[in-house]
């Protein structure tokens, strides 16, 4: 079963987002939350896999909350849950160690299929935050690709196999199935590559290897098996 918490200050869309999810036979909602107190106080309470968190709300903002789960939950995923689509926050909720970002206007497929690439491992970000991301990193591409070739240039060659599949999108089991690894070896690679790359997650790693040149289009980031 994958364990989610839903953190929003708005109870009916906390209830549209739990009636999607209920209908799931692997997803159980173990927690609810209305601000970011309380979420990170239910985070550490009940460790879920994944917290679907609202960026906007009382007491304590969905970033600044993703960011202290991160921290004391380590284990726990985040999809940032959002209404808004603005460029700050899409890389504010990439800097504060969020796994994914869904906008609240997508569909329940988008919701479902996100809840369950971050749980195994993948990251997502919906089709329009993409497409917003692919156009800031395409302005001034060629200033960041050398950065970024530099950057990369420390792993090993496996290592840099591992960072193309995972910028391509791939899980961890999708990764290990490709590369004929076991899931264990693959997590290890995925962790040294984040140590060495000083990056927070898989949306940082997979954008450093679109500016790396070792895949085509961001579009892709989302489990892909």
């Amino acid at each position: 079963m994958i364990r989610v918490m839903l953190a929003d200050d708005e109870p009916m869309i906390r209830a549209g987002v739990r009636s999607i999810l209920a209908t799931e036979p692997d997803i159980d909602i173990v927690a609810e939350a209305s601000d970011g107190r309380e979420a990170i106080d239910l985070a550490q309470r009940h460790a879920p896999d994944v917290a679907l968190i609202d960026i906007r709300m009382p007491r304590l903002d969905g970033l600044a909350a993703t960011v202290e789960i991160r921290r004391t939950v380590p284990d726990a995923a985040v999809i940032i849950l959002t209404t808004f689509g603005e460029d700050e926050y899409i890389s504010r909720a990439i800097e504060s160690g969020a796994s994914g970002f869904l906008l609240k206007s997508g569909g329940p497929h988008e919701l479902i299929g996100g809840v369950r690439g971050v749980a195994a491992g993948a990251a997502c970000l919906s089709p329009k935050i993409a497409q917003r991301v692919l156009a800031q990193l395409s302005d001034g591409r060629m200033s960041r690709t050398s950065v970024a070739r530099g950057r990369v240039a420390s792993l090993t060659p496996r290592e840099l196999e591992v960072l193309k599949l995972l910028g391509a999108g791939a899980s961890n089991a999708g990764i290990g199935r490709a590369l004929f690894l076991v899931e264990g070896t693959v997590k290890t690679h995925v962790s040294t590559i984040f140590t060495r790359l000083g990056v927070k997650n898989r949306v940082q790693a997979a954008i450093l290897a679109y500016e790396a040149g070792l895949v085509d289009d961001v579009d892709q980031i989302g489990d892909r098996e």
